[in-house]
């Protein structure tokens, strides 16, 4: 096996020490140095200084959790990899053979670099990850008052979609308070609100004890303080978005993509899109193309990767949108791959062409471009005239095809 880099190191990183093995090849001679250091910073500068004093040239170190990131941030010019993509063969498993596994792979350019962005885009990525965490959270607490107020018999959410919207807040803060009368209750909704007073006050009479009105304080008070984080994210998002403006408002013309999902789309992918030879990788790398899973000349699964989940999730959604948005390239590829694959598999093509349409625009600096409804039927006349055909021929009809003179 060729060998590529002859000074080259291997780090076995963990949440308390970092293994590192130091392999040199000259005149056909292979010598190797290991030692162990702390991952404090005073420890991991005499990594540095031990590693230039070695001349080494090249570094590889698996990405574990977010115990690399100290390392990285010192070194600074290594080679993140993938765990998956570098696992040792079984047995004998330790920190130092498994450094040793990192420099051999290393010296022979077996180590494929992971993506990672600059420091501007990663604290993005941090503050819109973190806030899709609390909007989780945020819909957890929404379900524990749904589920107190269904203990209570008090059946809000039949009558009423979001329960803690402006007639919903109102009614809960009412119970708190010891009011059970359900007619005061149902004229606290708002005029617009499409049940009937009727149906408000069937929904509105329970049984309502002292513990019921404690849990809904407590799950009220809870959602209130995680509105107000998410509040104080989108804030600081604001604040810290000029580097990232001009593609933000590129990504927000694909339909189906929001402003906030432009924001995130960035955070994880960046503006650099040099990181990625072509859209097929960076596809690849976001899990959205199904996993290479073949033997015996049989694909044994077509499911997607795992990839980016951050991104993915995102993507996702932002493809559902888009498949209903009349009109669109989008929704016209949705239909046409749900009629033979599904819906699951048409959201995840549609979500693919949603990133490819990211990569160019982000590439070339350029605006989105939706092809039309009509663009497949357009782009192959002649299937597009023996499908129609097929479909009439086979209630029993006689067709029979004539152009129309131009």
């Amino acid at each position: 096996m060729e060998l590529l880099h002859p000074h080259c190191a291997g780090l076995d990183v963990h949440k308390e020490t970092v293994a590192v093995c130091v392999r040199h090849m000259e005149g056909g001679k292979l010598t190797t140095a290991v030692q162990t250091f702390k991952t404090i910073t005073r420890e991991l500068m005499g990594l540095s200084d031990w590693l230039s004093s070695e001349g080494v040239t090249h570094i590889g170190m698996e990405a574990t959790g977010v115990y690399w990131k100290p390392v990285w941030h010192i070194l600074s010019d290594g080679e993140l990899a993938n765990a998956a993509h570098v696992k040792n063969v079984p047995g004998r498993k330790t920190d130092v053979n498994d450094a040793t596994w990192l420099a051999d792979l290393m010296a022979h350019g077996l180590i494929k670099a992971n993506f990672v962005p600059d420091e501007s885009t990663q604290q993005m990525r941090d503050l819109l990850r973190t806030r899709k965490q609390f909007v989780r959270e945020r819909s957890s607490h929404t379900q524990h008052i749904q589920k107190t107020l269904e203990d209570a018999n008090i059946k809000l959410d039949s009558v009423i979609t979001d329960i803690v919207g402006l007639s919903g807040r109102r009614m809960i803060e009412a119970l708190i308070a010891g009011q059970t009368d359900p007619e005061a209750l149902a004229a606290l909704a708002h005029r617009r609100i499409h049940a009937s007073a009727d149906e408000l006050e069937a929904a509105l009479r329970g049984r309502v004890t002292p513990h019921h009105r404690f849990m809904l304080q407590l799950h009220l008070d809870h959602l209130d303080a995680v509105n107000a984080a998410i509040a104080r994210i989108d804030k600081e998002v604001d604040a810290s978005v000029d580097p990232f403006r001009v593609a933000i408002e590129m990504l927000t013309t694909i339909p189906g993509v929001s402003s906030l999902a432009a924001e995130v789309m960035v955070s994880e992918i960046g503006i650099d899109m040099s990181r990625f030879k072509t859209e097929g990788h960076l596809i690849s790398w976001a899990g959205l193309c199904p996993k290479n899973d073949e033997s015996a000349g049989k694909r044994r699964s077509t499911r997607m990767k795992k990839g980016a989940p951050w991104l993915k999730t995102t993507l996702i959604q932002c493809a559902w949108a888009a498949s209903r948005t009349k009109g669109s390239y989008l929704q016209a590829q949705y239909l046409r791959i749900r009629s033979r694959r599904g819906a699951k598999k048409a959201i995840g093509a549609v979500a693919a062409s949603m990133l490819t349409a990211a990569y160019h625009m982000l590439n070339d600096g350029t605006l989105y471009q939706d092809l039309g409804a009509n663009h497949f039927d357009n782009r192959d006349k002649g299937k597009q005239a023996l499908r129609l055909v097929n479909r009439l021929q086979s209630p029993g009809f006689a067709v029979q095809i004539t152009s129309i003179a131009a």
